[in-house]
């Protein structure tokens, strides 16, 4: 269950409008790594948490926190479109939704929400719930979790240097010590789980039914052998098992490819000796029409 409260988790109070920047303040909303998706995420992971009730406690916790923060922006949003489309009163007269295009608005903060903010990206595609990472093994989505962190901070912080408006920079100033925080925790729960059990994904899978021999190989597939320098193409594998090996010009290991000729009825390109489509007596000839 939920509660609401009428105050802000902080303060989202803009100096002046701006409904060009509204545009771009969707993106951490309903973008791909903005609030929507890590607040549908960490819920979704807390409901179909089946491990300690440590790990559900703590991911209701920070998903219950990121409905706060599309509170937040949505408001920011709904803020820097006060007053748009036009820039002064004397102008009002004009179309508004003609003065948002020239203006380079999202046409539709004017045409569909009424001047407030859509569950859209920065260009408005609509937030897509295939963002949603929640595969039920806490090692896999907390590692997706640090990798939205990531991202998402790097997002805000691009946004933070793209206005001089002291209320906007404020509000983001508070989300990006948010994803610090959210960072460091992702990590701190990963390297628990690592404690407890090995750092591959899934953990549980005999590692003995993989083809052990490429398991530690680094091949190089590209011109040059730069790669070579990384830490992942020599010393000790970080799971402990192994050690890494540099293949610098790695052969091929499987067969060519032969496919069959497909049968009359799919109508592909002809191979000389194969009976052409439509001609009696075919294997399709002998079978009843698909039916459509």
């Amino acid at each position: 269950m939920f509660y609401h409260i009428k105050e802000l988790q902080y303060n989202a109070k803009p100096e002046r409008p701006d409904p060009v920047y509204a545009k771009k303040l969707q993106e951490i909303l309903g973008g791909q790594f903005g609030e929507m998706s890590v607040m549908i995420q960490y819920l979704f992971q807390g409901w179909n948490c089946r491990g300690e009730q440590k790990y559900r406690d703590m991911l209701l916790d920070i998903g219950t926190e990121e409905i706060a923060h599309v509170e937040m922006i949505a408001t920011m949003i709904a803020q820097l479109l006060d007053g748009a489309p036009v820039k002064d009163q004397e102008e009002a007269a004009k179309d508004p939704v003609i003065e948002a295009v020239l203006g380079g608005m999202n046409p539709q903060h004017v045409i569909v929400s009424g001047l407030g903010a859509t569950p859209t990206d920065s260009v408005g595609y609509p937030w897509n719930a295939r963002y949603t990472i929640a595969s039920g093994n806490l090692l896999a989505d907390f590692r997706a979790n640090l990798n939205a962190e990531s991202q998402g901070r790097l997002q805000v912080v691009r946004l933070y240097e793209s206005t001089t408006d002291p209320g906007v920079r404020d509000m983001l100033s508070f989300l990006i010590a948010r994803d610090t925080m959210h960072q460091n925790q992702w990590m701190a729960a990963i390297e628990e789980l690592e404690q407890n059990q090995k750092a591959i994904v899934p953990s549980t899978f005999p590692q003995e039914l993989e083809k052990q021999e490429v398991s530690y190989s680094f091949m190089n597939f590209s011109k040059g052998e730069e790669s070579a320098k990384g830490r992942w193409a020599s010393g000790p594998t970080l799971d402990g098992q192994a050690n890494f090996e540099y293949i610098a010009n790695p052969e091929a290991m499987g067969q060519i490819p032969n496919l069959n000729p497909s049968p009359a009825y799919i109508h592909g390109s002809p191979i000389p000796g194969q009976i052409p489509p439509g001609v009696q007596n075919s294997k399709y000839d002998q079978q009843p029409p698909l039916s459509h």
